[in-house]
């Protein structure tokens, strides 16, 4: 018999998740990075993960399901324990080379402990929107800014930079980097008008390399409202590789503000 845990970070995804799960897993949580709205079962520390691995199989998981927002903690070499401690080198070797090299390590770990790895899309399908166009409407310049802001995402990913840009008029205004999506939109809203010549689009992909069944980007109301401040015509993504918390609640917020809401 399975029986599933998720492993939540900050944010509503964990709440979201558990809400789409017949049964209630068990809720877990990285220390200092606690799930909106939900009381974790378990906390654990990068530390310990060996004795954090031991705990989830002497519950009887056998399923594990990473979701929401963490940063990379400060690792306090007193706290190791020593089978987790075997696991340093690996880790440190991924962390030198990106978050995502980071994130496939980790899996690599879990996977290697037994346990199958579940993604968002597995589980809560329909917070992974497919094609189509939930708001608003699209133009010939809106499909180009596509276009071309696939193929700066594509890039940007392929060297584990960021997950998002920002096209307006086949110009690039804005990349995201470690400060993240609101960062990025914040900074397009400083750009001069005279530097803009169409609204444009903010576009979100994963990374082309990315294991999909963790570290998806996302997008929410909040989202739609800085692009909205950002002067922008609307926000596109790839069909079926984005997270969308609320998808009524977004469109809901598109259609008020006049933007357009495009899975492409």
């Amino acid at each position: 018999m399975t029986k599933l845990a998720i492993i939540g970070g900050a944010g509503g995804l964990p709440a979201a998740l558990v809400a789409a799960c017949p049964d209630r897993p068990l809720i877990c949580a990285l220390e200092g990075f606690a799930p909106a709205g939900l009381t974790p079962d378990q906390s654990f520390r990068v530390e310990r993960l060996a004795l954090f691995l031991r705990w989830l199989e002497d519950q009887g998981v056998t399923e594990v399901c990473f979701a929401g927002a963490v940063q990379r903690p400060r690792l306090d070499p007193s706290v190791f324990d020593p089978a987790t401690a075997t696991m340093v080198p690996r880790l440190l070797a991924a962390m030198g080379q990106g978050d995502d090299a980071t994130l496939r390590e980790v899996l690599a770990i879990f996977e290697e402990s037994g346990f199958a790895l579940k993604g968002v899309a597995e589980i809560a399908p329909n917070l992974v929107p497919g094609p189509g166009i939930y708001a608003g409407n699209i133009g010939p310049q809106d499909e180009k800014d596509a276009a071309r802001a696939e193929a700066i995402v594509a890039a940007l990913g392929a060297v584990d930079v960021g997950q998002a840009c920002v096209v307006a008029g086949g110009l690039c205004l804005a990349v995201e980097a470690l400060p993240g999506t609101d960062a990025m939109l914040g900074f397009v809203a400083q750009i001069p008008a005279a530097l803009r010549p169409v609204k444009g689009l903010v576009y979100k992909a994963p990374k082309p390399t990315q294991d999909r069944r963790i570290d998806l980007p996302a997008l929410g109301v909040q989202t739609i409202r800085n692009a909205a401040a950002a002067g922008l015509g609307g926000l596109c993504w790839q069909a079926g590789g984005v997270i969308c918390l609320d998808l009524p609640a977004c469109q809901a917020e598109a259609e008020a503000l006049g933007l357009f809401l495009w899975a492409r």
